[in-house]
């Protein structure tokens, strides 16, 4: 294979070295190379239907590309870092294998409107494949909370135990979290579903071509309005790890309550052996190593769209080569996200609750403090002083090492001779979680009929 530049005609001199190897990209883009034949066969196809090269010639082009489409998928091609990227790597071997009809495949096309027709069409494929595993992570969410829907638990705000809930309300705020980045991903793949091809290096082309008929052919809805804003534009890859960024830091947080509540001063939850790992010094130990690197993980999401923010902030109209650096990034975060999913879905679907445990927990802190404060609203006392009042009833707890299910009447009748025995109903946590009996509450009956809703929804 010749080392000569497809783009060498201006050129008197050899390229550097150094600069050969500090300009290449061939070693991270080749990861398009499937969907780069893909764009070129719908350009070769439609450079035939509209007489700008002849229909043998696009068939030729087209027979050479899926050739070299089978080699790449058996690991049979051979790329050459000389010839810089994936582009020129396929067009090399294709002018290799038919002559000079494959030197006709560029006609009227720009790497420019190339890459950026490759690049939508594989941020296209990771969201369709991401958003299916959020569901899929959504579904065993949902099957979570049918199975728990009245396990009692502590709710927390500022990790104190706050109010009662229930672990499958609790898991079902997991899910609304997950729909919302399920529904980001869904309403990004509108804006990034536009073909740029056609586009050429940035002002179009002055061939007959027909984008209508490549934006068909890849599925795209349309074809876009402005060439310079076409190859120039990275929105979607800065949308598609913005949300990535924000599915990794929901993750985060989930896998922060699972480590807090597998550690040995809750025992909420044993995430099971296959999720853990053991310590080199100390036999005894169990480590949530799993959800402490999905925490970690987030970090690199982030890092990444923080990186193609800055990356994109400065370039002027149209393409600059700064944009050669926003396809690691971008293939980190996609690999980063999908693989997330992916073990969080097995990880919880073999998580083991500790009932008992949670309820024990709920029991302690005074969990049903506000439910006394309401309870005492309802006998017509205005809430701050209702608040005032249970305050007190709390220190007094806390004094005498009770709970406020263990005060009798009597006690109690010294902070408002309004509590009668009907304030228990109020004070226990079946009582106390049942009362948030509305859309969004944590009674049994709300989460039944919120996890119904959910999957309802999921299988639309």
């Amino acid at each position: 294979m010749s080392n000569k530049k497809l783009w060498g005609g201006r050129f008197s001199a050899a390229i550097d070295k150094a600069v050969e190897s500090f300009t290449a990209s061939v070693h991270f883009d080749q990861r398009l190379a499937l969907y780069d034949i893909q764009g070129s066969i719908a350009h070769a196809s439609m450079l035939g239907n509209c007489g700008i090269i002849s229909n043998a010639e696009a068939d030729e082009i087209i027979a050479g590309l899926k050739q070299i489409q089978k080699d790449i998928e058996s690991d049979n091609f051979s790329w050459q870092r000389e010839l810089e990227d994936v582009h020129m790597n396929i067009e090399a071997r294709l002018t290799e294998m038919i002559g000079d009809t494959g030197k006709k495949l560029h006609t009227g096309r720009s790497r420019n409107d190339q890459i950026a027709t490759d690049m939508r069409l594989y941020v296209r494929d990771v969201v369709d494949q991401l958003s299916q595993r959020v569901k899929d992570l959504q579904i065993v969410l949902v099957d979570l909370a049918e199975q728990h829907f009245d396990t009692i638990m502590p709710g927390f705000t500022h990790l104190q135990a706050a109010q009662p809930v229930t672990f499958g309300h609790h898991m079902l705020a997991w899910e609304q979290m997950l729909e919302r980045d399920r529904q980001r991903l869904t309403d990004s793949r509108t804006r990034l579903n536009i073909s740029p091809l056609g586009a050429a290096a940035l002002a179009g082309t002055s061939y007959p071509i027909n984008r209508q008929q490549t934006a068909e052919l890849l599925a795209f809805d349309r074809p876009s309005e402005n060439s310079q804003d076409s190859v120039s534009d990275r929105d979607f890859v800065l949308e598609f790890c913005s949300n990535a960024a924000i599915l990794g830091t929901h993750i985060s947080r989930m896998a922060e309550e699972m480590v807090i509540w597998s550690s040995d001063k809750f025992k909420f939850v044993d995430l099971g052996d296959a999720f853990c790992t053991g310590s080199s010094i100390m036999p005894q130990k169990k480590n949530p190593d799993v959800a402490e690197l999905l925490r970690g993980k987030s970090a690199r999401l982030l890092g990444n769209q923080t990186q193609l923010l800055v990356l994109m902030k400065g370039q002027p109209l149209t393409y600059n080569r700064d944009n050669q650096e926003d396809k690691e990034p971008l293939f980190d975060s996609a690999d980063t996200a999908l693989a997330c999913v992916d073990i969080l879905v097995r990880m919880l679907a073999q998580i083991t609750v500790n009932t008992e445990q949670m309820y024990q927990a709920a029991s302690d802190g005074f969990a049903t403090a506000t439910d006394l404060a309401d309870y005492l609203v309802k006998k017509q006392i205005p809430f701050r002083d209702a608040h005032e009042i249970v305050g007190k009833v709390v220190a007094y707890c806390v004094q005498n090492n009770q709970q406020l299910g263990q005060l009798n009447i009597e006690t109690l009748n010294q902070f408002s001779n309004l509590i009668e025995d009907d304030v228990y109903d109020c004070l226990t946590l079946e009582g106390s979680v049942s009362s948030r009996n509305h859309i969004g509450g944590t009674a049994p009956e709300q989460v039944k009929q919120a996890a119904i809703r959910a999957r309802r929804r999921l299988q639309a």
